[in-house]
């Protein structure tokens, strides 16, 4: 397939290309298992077991939140549509709402209750909504795993509750929470403190986040807390400031309080350490390609996230390239279709890929225009005809 090169010189903050990531059981010594990364690169900024395979309680659900999102934006699913409860959904253990059998919630308020209360009832209402049951709904998640490449993650069941063969890793939590945060409604619901449920009955429910972090953690707004006697006290911590997104995940803690308190530690070491230089926009154009056979000769490219560059505080200004790498395209094209490649280069190293896509949709030209585009050549001397 042929390809498009651009090379764009740009000089800013290079990312060391050393692993940056320490490992250091100082900093969660509590913690079976823990790891910090940087949200829009993925790369490690520390790491304790990192993959270990673990129980990690109701951290499951961030999996089952990710399909009930993209539910959503696909359209197949509403947030004002009205789910009923089922036996199954409300004799389910654990942490939950206390749906009763047969009662209808929204699927904003069912994901008030997962993502706030980490609701095992409210979680296998909208599993059996989506996939008929429970069960096929693990199937999803297990696929779902599966095509984000991780290998060390299997789901017995959607919640989290303790069963043999149900387990992940830290590494794994980590990427689940970074796709977790493509969909940046999730935030809407985990980075709320304090909400009600069924407050046009008199069952009004109070629901209070049980991820503290959100409530006295500068910049956090998320993200999913767990704990079983298995697993013991969880969690995947996220916040944004100093223009930086950072993850955190701790497995295995014993008390719910030191849990909160390493994973801020986490999130104190991202933030003293590192720094975040965003180079270009997503949105931003980087290029244009021609077009053959196209209602349009030339279509500028975009990217389809920042290029963002991660670098220790105390590191120096460095140059680096920006290589354009276009596919040649099959028409028709939409905004989102992926073209091509962005890569950030130190030399010959690739530092950092982000997709591009057209800035605009291209369609196939018609047949009259491609045949009055071609006399025009012929008139122009752009097409010589040998007799």
């Amino acid at each position: 397939m042929k390809k498009f090169i651009l090379l764009l010189l740009v000089g800013c903050l290079c990312l060391n290309l050393l692993p940056v990531y320490a490992e250091d059981a100082s900093l969660i010594p509590n913690a079976k298992s823990g790891i910090l990364i940087e949200q829009s690169t993925g790369r490690i900024l520390f790491e304790k077991n990192k993959d270990e395979k673990l129980p990690m309680a109701s951290l499951t659900k961030m999996v089952a939140q990710i399909l009930i999102l993209e539910q959503i934006e696909q359209g197949k699913l509403k947030w004002d549509e009205k789910i009923t409860a089922s036996k199954n959904a409300s004799d389910m253990g654990g942490s939950q709402i206390y749906l009763a059998t047969g009662e209808v919630m929204s699927v904003r308020d069912l994901m008030k209750g997962i993502s706030m209360a980490s609701a095992n009832d409210a979680t296998v209402a909208m599993a059996e909504r989506i996939a008929g049951t429970e069960e096929a709904f693990v199937k999803m998640m297990n696929d779902k795993v599966k095509s984000l490449g991780l290998k060390n993650t299997v789901f017995k069941n959607s919640t989290g509750l303790d069963e043999d063969g149900h387990y992940s890793t830290a590494y794994d939590l980590a990427m689940i929470a970074q796709e977790l945060l493509k969909h940046e409604e999730i935030l809407n619901f985990s980075s709320v403190y304090e909400d009600y449920l069924r407050t046009d009955t008199p069952d009004k429910f109070w629901l209070v986040n049980t991820n503290k972090l959100v409530r006295f953690y500068e910049g956090a707004d998320g993200l999913k807390t767990g704990h079983t006697d298995n697993a013991l006290y969880c969690l995947a911590a996220t916040s944004k400031k100093q223009g930086m997104r950072l993850i955190a995940i701790v497995l295995g803690e014993e008390v719910s309080k030191v849990r909160n308190s390493e994973a801020m530690a986490l999130l104190d070491y991202g933030y003293n350490l590192y720094k975040v230089t965003v180079l270009k926009k997503q949105g931003e154009v980087v290029g244009q390609i021609a077009l053959d056979k196209a209602n349009k000769e030339k279509v500028d490219v975009t990217l389809v996230q920042d290029i963002a560059i991660l670098s220790k505080k105390d590191e120096s200004d460095k140059n680096y390239d920006i290589k354009l790498t276009i596919d040649s395209p099959t028409l028709p094209l939409k905004v989102g279709d992926v073209v091509g490649k962005a890569k950030v280069m130190e030399g010959n190293n690739v530092v950092q890929e982000v997709d591009v896509t057209v800035r605009e949709n291209v369609e196939k030209s018609s047949f009259l225009r491609l045949l009055l585009k071609n006399i025009e050549d012929i008139v122009t001397g752009n097409i010589t005809i040998k007799l």
